[in-house]
């Protein structure tokens, strides 16, 4: 019996250890084996999860599209009639959304063709950076959902060093930067030390933070040093010239220098988490605080860190949102930055580089699905949908992996043996 099976399962490099093995298999195999893990890993997973949310969300913008419930009255008579018209929604749908966030090749100069891409670019900056210092909660085990908060106070510091302040240019924009860093640290700070040190939950403490920068920003617009003279309205006075990101391609576009600044903080956050010493506390902690405890490692210290961290970053997309696009300070000038970049940061897998491709990808839809609700009524709903679907999605790897009828990794299937 045992010779049976060993006989069924045998190949020509049974037997062999496993280096031999490894090179006696044929290149196609082992083609197949990387392509298999690069599809069933988070990257490919990631990817058709997003391919996913936009099948489920073209076949929302056909059922909702006035022409394809017209021709389905007859669609027992006339089959390719709705067919037609369900297609030819979702074509122009997609096509609209990707003329407003990528390319569009209906403009007549090179400038208007591109400035989709770069808006896309502005309205991502921010995101980014914010999702970064959501990951950096993430990967230590603290999940921060007081990034709106952070946001809002990084803005307000920023915003009140930019316009109550008269510095050179260098200076002024430096100053105004490091105080959103400053903002959003201190308002993160104070959660990381009630964590610390009375063990209340981070995500109670940050929810409730949001709201206090909320109304405190309020209160400040009521001010005399927050109110532009002679307005009644709750606005700030303008960010001054010195203050202000410059432009990177001139005033045909809004992109402006923050969007560098987006890419050195993803380039920071990979540096702190994978390269230094204090990442590595970060990580040990977020994986096995209590190994982490028996090491060594101050947890109630590294939890103050990690929301300092985390608010910092959050702080510092304030300070470049409203030093670049804004540029005054008014009720709603975080909008929903603070949870759309957790969203953000969970498409990104917490990784640095997901995060930027992934910012870019948020921030293509929003602007995208402004320009697709003009040109074809497409309801803008549309994309919240499939923003929710990715993160759905995203959130469950099993369940894309079944519809897509995904192997499991191999690092997934060794974790469970071990188990």
């Amino acid at each position: 019996m045992s010779d049976e099976i060993v006989g069924a399962d045998a190949s020509p490099t049974s037997g062999m250890p496993e280096p031999e093995r490894a090179k006696a298999a044929p290149e196609e195999d082992r083609g197949q084996r990387a392509l298999r893990e690069i599809v069933s890993g988070d990257i490919g997973v990631s990817v058709l999860a997003f391919v996913l949310a936009l099948v489920i969300g073209g076949l929302l913008i056909a059922f909702t599209n006035p022409e394809v419930t017209a021709a389905a009255h007859y669609f027992f008579a006339k089959p390719m009639d709705t067919i037609t018209a369900a297609w030819n929604a979702v074509w122009d749908a997609y096509a609209a959304m990707f003329r407003g966030a990528v390319y569009n090749g209906q403009a007549d100069t090179f400038q208007k063709a591109i400035r989709p891409l770069t808006e896309t670019m502005t309205v991502a900056t921010p995101l980014i950076i914010a999702a970064l210092g959501v990951a950096v909660g993430f990967r230590a085990g603290l999940f921060n959902i007081g990034a709106q908060g952070q946001i809002i106070l990084g803005a307000t510091v920023g915003g009140y060093i930019g316009f109550a302040y008269s510095l050179p240019a260098g200076i002024h924009l430096l100053l105004a930067l490091l105080g959103g860093i400053l903002g959003g640290a201190i308002w993160a700070g104070i959660a990381g030390v009630l964590k610390a040190r009375t063990g209340a939950h981070e995500v109670i403490v940050t929810i409730m933070l949001n709201y206090v920068a909320l109304y405190l920003l309020a209160y400040l617009l009521t001010t005399d040093k927050f109110t532009r003279a002679g307005s009644n309205q709750p606005t700030s006075p303008g960010v001054k010239e010195t203050a202000q990101l410059p432009l990177l391609l001139g005033d045909w576009s809004r992109l402006h220098a923050g969007f560098i600044v987006a890419i050195l903080a993803s380039i920071f956050v990979w540096w702190l988490m994978t390269r230094s010493v204090l990442g590595f506390r970060f990580r040990a902690v977020g994986s096995n605080p209590h190994a982490s405890r028996t090491s060594g490692i101050g947890i109630p210290t590294t939890i103050v860190l990690v929301m300092v961290v985390s608010g910092a970053l959050a702080g510092l997309a304030g300070g470049v949102h409203i030093l670049g696009t804004e540029h005054q300070l008014t009720g709603g000038i975080a909008g929903s930055l603070g949870f759309d970049a957790i969203t953000v940061a969970l498409l990104g897998r917490s990784r640095p580089l997901g995060i930027f491709f992934a910012g870019l990808l948020y921030g293509g839809l929003n602007v995208g699905g402004r320009v697709m609700e003009a040109a074809t009524g497409t309801p803008i709903d549309i994309v919240l949908v499939i923003q929710a679907l990715v993160v759905l999605f995203i959130a469950a790897p099993p369940l894309v992996r079944a519809i897509f009828r995904l192997p499991t990794p191999r690092a997934a299937v060794a974790k469970g043996a071990a188990a």
